[in-house]
């Protein structure tokens, strides 16, 4: 029998510190009012039923009643119906109060008293129920079942939506943690709470702990290393989709897409709770697009077979890479726009919405141009469906930074390219290539030594999503 230790280490002390900031992004609004009508079409009943109807599904619905007022009636009715299957009261009121703002007393909706009065008691029950068994656990000197007090506590507060005590005891357990598998379960657990929350900055050090816990669990299995493990696969795929919306959260898009692009199909539960499919496929097609170059989209995207599986849940995603890989960019400016809705509707992507359409139309206009040594402006706006006005201002915001090598006549209304010297430019490319393959060879060398003298350290997984795009694929 495992004894219990004196003092908390410091890991756990450090951990637990980031609780006070769970708190700061659980009220995010939209800026803009989105506007849902025949041109921009969504239909709030088939996306919501990607969700489970837990609290994920209620911050959707309360996202969308705040950026479309058409839809706020529908969308608090039913996060009102999905708070009354769940226990926290305060969300169930804090639901009932929005959607008497919105409705008005006429379609006012009566409070559910006896269901107020049962789970409370109910809650108040369970709780005192859990700190019992706990301070038992800690007298009997028992690791796994304080483990295990712990996480019942984190799934008890988490439930009634007191996330801030929930992320407590989630850490409080691993100083109880016997085995990796009770790392990775810890790891899980925090990384939904945090990715509910959309509280980013510390995703990356849990991800980071759980594959480091993954591999410690490996050499155990020599003999299996080739064969795949559905159960490890499940965990690995949670943990790709964790740091993909955590590099999106964070605007890193180029890192962001190639993450998605590696989410494994089964997320065994995270799917319903976390990102629907739907999702996966719309955040990673918008974040390529943005970033990748044209040789990378048909590898990336289309002949991807994981995210192919995610691909086929949203048809029209498949159409603007299509349209992308054709050169059909008015097309592709066009489908943007009419599922601009379903973006701007979407809690996640909201906020990025914007940037990313910018970038591909950015992407796009530098695409286009390159083949020509002129284009009249009134050409290029008419294969963008632009204004020339907005053309004129796009392009000569590229110029500026750099993205394209021309410049804009305003009298004639003619973006040129400028005349290069071809042989120079490649003089100097060629240069440069043969010095960063001498410094490549040189650290590559370096690199043997080290393996050569068994003080290498191996680095997490995840760090090479910020290589990956150095190299075509």
């Amino acid at each position: 029998m495992a004894t219990l230790p004196v003092q908390e280490p410091e890991d756990a002390y450090m951990e637990d510190v980031y609780a006070p900031d769970l708190t700061s992004k659980t009220s995010k609004k939209s800026a803009t009012t989105v506007v849902v009508d025949e041109e921009h079409p969504f239909d709030l009943d088939a996306y919501i039923s990607n969700y489970e109807p837990d609290r994920s599904a209620i911050k959707r619905l309360m996202f969308i009643a705040s950026a479309s007022p058409a839809l706020a009636p529908q969308a608090l009715s039913k996060a009102v119906d999905y708070a009354l299957k769940g226990q926290d009261t305060q969300l169930y009121q804090n639901c009932l109060s929005a959607y008497m703002n919105v409705v008005g007393s006429q379609d006012a909706m009566p409070v559910d008293q006896e269901w107020l009065d049962k789970t409370s008691a109910k809650a108040q029950a369970d709780k005192d129920k859990l700190e019992v068994e706990l301070k038992m656990y800690t007298g009997n000197m028992i690791k796994e079942s304080v483990r295990m007090g712990h996480n019942e506590l984190g799934h008890f507060y988490r439930t009634h939506g007191d996330h801030a005590t929930a992320l407590r005891h989630y850490t409080k357990s691993r100083e109880f943690c016997t085995n990796s598998t009770h790392v990775v379960d810890m790891c899980l657990n925090i990384l939904e709470l945090l990715l509910e929350e959309q509280n980013y900055a510390h995703v990356s050090t849990y991800v980071f702990k759980a594959e480091a816990a993954l591999d410690a669990a490996g050499p155990g299995a020599d003999k299996k290393k080739s064969a795949s493990n559905p159960e490890k696969d499940k965990v690995q795929a949670k943990l790709d989709l964790a740091m993909a919306l955590s590099l999106l959260g964070q605007s890193n898009y180029d890192n962001a897409s190639w993450a998605f692009m590696k989410i494994g199909k089964n997320l065994d539960g995270w799917d319903r709770r976390v990102a629907a499919p739907s999702d996966i496929a719309i955040y990673g097609t918008m974040c390529a697009l943005a970033t990748f170059e044209r040789r990378q989209l048909k590898s990336a995207l289309l002949e991807s077979e994981s995210f192919s599986y995610y691909l086929e849940q949203e048809p029209y995603m498949r159409e603007i890479i299509d349209a992308y890989m054709a050169s059909k960019f008015r097309v592709v400016l066009q489908l943007l726009d009419r599922y601009s809705a379903r973006h701007l509707l979407d809690l996640q992507l909201n906020q990025h919405v914007k940037a990313l359409t910018k970038m591909i139309k950015d992407r796009a206009l530098v695409l286009y141009f390159g083949p020509f040594a002129s284009i009249r402006l009134d050409s290029l706006a008419e294969a963008f469906g632009l204004t020339p006005e907005e053309t004129e201002k796009s392009v000569v915001t590229l110029i500026q930074d750099g993205s394209i090598k021309g410049r804009v006549d305003s009298h004639n209304k003619i973006l040129k390219a400028k005349d290069l010297d071809h042989r120079t430019e490649l003089f100097i490319r060629a240069t440069k290539t043969g010095q960063e393959i001498a410094s490549a060879n040189r650290k590559l060398l370096y690199r043997l030594r080290l393996q050569e003298a068994e003080i290498v350290v191996k680095p997490p997984k995840n760090l090479h999503l910020e290589a990956m795009h150095n190299y075509p694929l």
